[in-house]
């Protein structure tokens, strides 16, 4: 199967070295060009996009800004000449960061890397509890990177998410899952659900909490979770 891909990038020459190194990978296809990040909108509603090479800085909407407005974002290998956007880069969870000029050998890691994270996901490697629960088509789910797997859960079966450095770690009724994903990111996925922060490093989910009591959130597993004092309000608003 070949990785169907778009370059973003306002300089001609880039999309013409790209294409040069596509030549000489037979698994991926460039479908598409675009010189500005708004010209993307319209092809990822009308293609079916595997990989974005995108550049950072364009006119009117940065790189950077334009992945913001996505929902369901491809992979994106970030192909820049400015080194200091790299850990921003990270943090909206893209696949790698080629700073420019970039050799072949990188060019072919990074796609490398893309290709073995499609196949995982395709696997669909699901992780359970106890009770061996598979979801269905309409339930919530996430995927996460564990290690070299992607790991399939279900939103409901997650009591909260503690951030932990560069990593978060997805604790389930009595284990956790560790995953290299920012809180933040994790939240933006989660919009509309039923989570919520209660800390700068906590977000919960309301259906697991057993009860509040003073600054604290005791949930159905007998964890007992700090609020922060900038959330109290908004925590209590949900139950008051």
């Amino acid at each position: 199967m070949k990785i169907r891909a778009i370059i973003i990038d306002d300089e001609p020459l880039a999309h013409t070295i790209i294409e040069k190194y596509e030549e000489d990978i037979p698994y991926l296809e460039i479908v598409g060009h675009c010189y500005k990040a708004t010209e993307a909108f319209q092809m990822l509603k009308a293609k079916a996009i595997d990989l974005l090479f995108l550049d950072i800085q364009m006119p009117k909407l940065t790189g950077l800004e334009f992945l913001r407005t996505l929902d369901r974002k491809p992979f994106v290998i970030i192909t820049s000449a400015h080194s200091e956007y790299a850990l921003e880069g990270f943090e909206l969870n893209v696949s790698d960061y080629l700073l420019k000029p970039f050799r072949f050998e990188r060019f072919l890691k990074a796609v490398n890397k893309v290709q073995d994270l499609i196949s995982l996901n395709k696997e669909e490697v699901n992780f359970t509890t106890a009770s061996g629960e598979k979801p269905s088509s309409s339930e919530k789910t996430l995927f996460l990177k564990v290690d070299k797997k992607v790991v399939r859960v279900l939103t409901k079966n997650i009591f909260y998410l503690e951030s932990y450095g560069n990593y978060v770690k997805c604790w389930l009724e009595n284990e956790y899952i560790l995953t290299p994903r920012t809180l933040t990111s994790m939240e933006e996925e989660l919009v509309g659900s039923s989570f919520i922060r209660i800390h700068k490093s906590t977000l919960i989910n309301k259906h697991t909490i057993h009860y509040l009591e003073g600054n604290r959130v005791v949930l159905k597993n007998g964890k007992s979770l700090p609020i922060g004092k900038t959330y109290s309000q908004t925590v209590k608003s949900h139950f008051i």
